[in-house]
């Protein structure tokens, strides 16, 4: 799709919305405008068009995305819990779930690796599928499956997209003890990840002060 700049009604008309409602998310900078210089808002038509929930693809077809195309997320910490089946199973367990609520899975992302690892591939792929607008929803069971730390953050970043993360343990509810577990489960990951460090650092400073010095000339 060649993009262009329309005007602020052609916009409306796109979005089915009214002007007053787009002049208030350009103010509060829900939806910016772009400024001519005699100060009227114009709009990207690739940027109203994904606002819509309409992807234009390499060969300029049109795909309507709607609240029912999600991505699913899932993951496991280690290679252990996924030879064991952990993984496969959980999988099942979120795709029965978007089964059940009648949504259509775009993309089925299953990953091994830490939590606190924000350098995974497949995480990176999902977060990319929001960015060109392809979906609305990330279905994960727990939270910690997406990271173990700044949750808040990754699903700011995925708001700003328009994408929406829906925990399953959120959505059929969780109790008292379910929480206190996830509570001890994230403070023992953080003690465990600044002991490593620590002892990393020990290690490193140790080899450093062991390693021959060179003979001065």
């Amino acid at each position: 799709m060649k993009d262009k700049l329309i005007s602020i009604t052609e916009a409306c008309e796109i979005l089915n919305v009214s002007k007053d409602t787009l002049r208030r998310w350009d103010a509060n900078a829900t939806f910016p405008a772009h400024k001519t210089e005699g100060k009227h808002r114009k709009y990207l038509l690739s940027e109203v068009s994904k606002r819509a929930g309409i992807v234009f693809e390499e060969d300029g077809t049109a795909t309507t995305v709607s609240n029912e195309d999600v991505a699913v997320y899932c993951r496991v910490s280690s290679h252990d819990q996924k030879q064991k089946g952990d993984l496969e199973r959980q999988k099942a367990r979120v795709m029965q779930y978007c089964v059940d609520r009648g949504y259509r899975i775009v993309e089925c992302f299953d990953e091994t690796g830490s939590g606190m690892n924000d350098n995974r591939a497949k995480l990176h792929k999902l977060i990319n599928l929001a960015i060109s607008g392809k979906i609305k929803k990330v279905i994960v069971e727990h939270s910690d499956r997406l990271t173990r730390f700044n949750y808040k953050l990754v699903e700011v970043l995925f708001n700003s997209h328009g994408v929406k993360v829906e925990c399953i343990e959120e959505v059929l509810g969780k109790t008292f003890e379910d929480e206190l577990v996830k509570d001890m489960l994230t403070l023992m990951a953080s003690f465990s990840a600044k002991i490593y460090g620590k002892r990393s650092h020990q290690n490193r400073k140790k080899k450093e002060a062991e390693a021959p010095k060179e003979l001065e000339t």
